[in-house]
């Protein structure tokens, strides 16, 4: 774990991040808040890819609760069963459906409480909704940010809920927004897992990783 790194440091790390991409956008592909929450759902243990791959028609017919209902757990499995622990995450979705169109009117909560209470919605995934929806600076910590995190110095925590408070606590207000957007781009396509990409990287020198490569 790094050494966590200062305001003026951090503020110049992002301030390169934001010019490189201005407007970070998540790649989860989705129409509304409810096929939001159905993405990121299904995307743990899963990629972004590969979920897009199996939304992208299931959602032209199941773009709300009621129609995911209608539609059913066995058409649903058949929509994605390409992904990881399908029928689990089937379960869940017609579970949450059946919640949102009871308890909630077929809207979606924006509270990250009422979100929690869904069946297979995570804090993570809580979180990426009210940000992505809502605009709320809420930081979602999957394994590209701990791992960016705790590498660098940006947000070096020991779990993910301790990388999320070093995101919010330390990390100039007004990159707040787009945060956890820019961390996981840097994650998946530069500070990869097993060989990060140093020499091309926009912060190297501002880096704590002690065993960048030339």
């Amino acid at each position: 774990m790094a050494k966590q790194l200062d305001y003026h440091t951090l503020r110049e790390i992002f301030t390169r991040f934001q010019a490189a991409e201005p407007e970070p956008k998540g790649e989860l592909e989705h129409v509304n808040a409810y096929t939001l929450v159905v993405a990121v759902a299904l995307s743990a243990q899963a990629t972004d890819a590969g979920v897009n791959k199996a939304t992208r028609e299931l959602f032209k017919i199941a773009d709300t609760p009621q129609k995911m209902l209608d539609l059913g757990e066995e058409q649903l499995i058949e929509h994605i069963k390409t992904i990881g622990l399908y029928r689990n995450k089937a379960k869940n979705v017609i579970k949450l459906s059946k919640i949102l169109v009871e308890d909630y009117g077929g809207e979606v909560p924006n509270s990250r409480a009422a979100l929690q209470s869904l069946p297979g919605v995570g804090r993570k995934t809580a979180n990426v909704v009210l940000n992505m929806w809502w605009k709320q600076p809420a930081q979602a910590v999957d394994t590209h940010i701990f791992r960016v995190g705790n590498r660098s110095g940006i947000a070096p925590g020991k779990d993910v809920d301790a990388v999320e408070r070093a995101v919010e606590d330390n990390i100039p207000a007004d990159f707040q927004q787009h945060a956890h957007h820019w961390l996981i781009l840097h994650g998946r396509y530069h500070c990869k897992a097993r060989k990060p990409m140093c020499g091309s990287c926009l912060i190297r020198d501002l880096c704590m990783y002690e065993d960048k490569n030339l």
